[in-house]
């Protein structure tokens, strides 16, 4: 059995190498038959070196086409670091931040009382009333029948008692008197004690909403620094510029508001 087996081997081994032979002198036929046809003269040399170029092409393709994919990911990474403009935003941010510290030093202004009747000047007055604790805004409203003299119209005729204690609990100095539905509070003039004390609130006042907007100018000069290098200098340069001229803008208008507030004071 065991001779059987070699033998079946041995021809099959021996098959194996008459077929690859047939095939490599198949192709060398092919090779110079197109050679001759071509009226070129190969030989086993020639041959060879017909076959080598071919393996060294598909390498320098595969080198080329990583080369190339490299060199896309190279640019896809440097689209990652194109500057971003940030100036509208930062602009936007410190503007919004400045503004929201004037309107908050108008509202603290119209609470300081003057010579003058106003109609915000009761706003922030609170008024307990069916166990809650509402602004008086939201429950009466406050016109003026002249310079000296304020009308408290509460929606709720009911609310008018809780109204009148109200107005003559706040530091304003007013005592209200009931006409029909409503309730007629003549501001008296101030002396001149009041008259100072008023003016070194107000100074307070104009100091705190300055630092405010000296604050938002720094956020804004912060993040323009830590944007670094994705930020052109001279972009940044510019933009600090115009941050500091909207500084400038919001401060002088804190500076005017006050001004107004105190002469509004002083000459009644």
């Amino acid at each position: 059995m065991a001779m059987y087996l070699r033998r079946a081997f041995s021809y099959r081994n021996v098959g194996l190498v008459r077929s690859r032979s047939s095939s490599i002198v198949q192709s060398r036929n092919f090779f110079n038959i197109v050679c001759n046809s071509s009226s070129i003269l190969c030989d086993s040399q020639s041959y060879n070196a017909a076959i080598v170029p071919g393996v060294d092409f598909l390498r320098e393709s595969r080198r080329g086409f990583a080369k190339g994919r490299k060199s896309r990911d190279d640019s896809g990474s440097s689209s990652d670091d194109v500057a971003v403009d940030i100036g509208p935003a930062v602009k936007e941010n410190a503007s919004a931040q400045m503004d929201a510290a004037i309107v908050a030093l108008s509202r603290d202004l119209t609470k300081i009382r003057t010579g003058r009747a106003s109609h915000g000047m009761l706003d922030h007055i609170i008024v307990e009333t069916g166990g809650a604790k509402i602004p008086l805004n939201r429950l009466a409203l406050v016109s003026v029948l002249d310079s000296k003299t304020l009308s408290i119209n509460p929606y709720d005729p009911n609310t008018l008692k809780a109204l009148q204690k109200a107005i003559v609990s706040s530091p304003f100095g007013l005592n209200p008197k009931e006409d029909g539905e409503r309730l007629v509070a003549a501001i008296p003039p101030l002396t001149q004690e009041h008259i100072k004390a008023m003016c070194k609130v107000i100074s307070k006042s104009s100091e705190d909403v300055k630092q405010s907007i000296r604050r938002a100018r720094q956020k804004a000069l912060d993040t323009i620094k830590k944007a670094g290098s994705n930020f052109p200098k001279d972009s940044a340069k510019r933009l600090e510029k115009e941050i500091d001229e909207l500084t400038k803008k919001f401060v002088k208008s804190a500076e005017n508001m006050c001004k107004a507030k105190e002469k509004e004071i002083t000459q009644g």
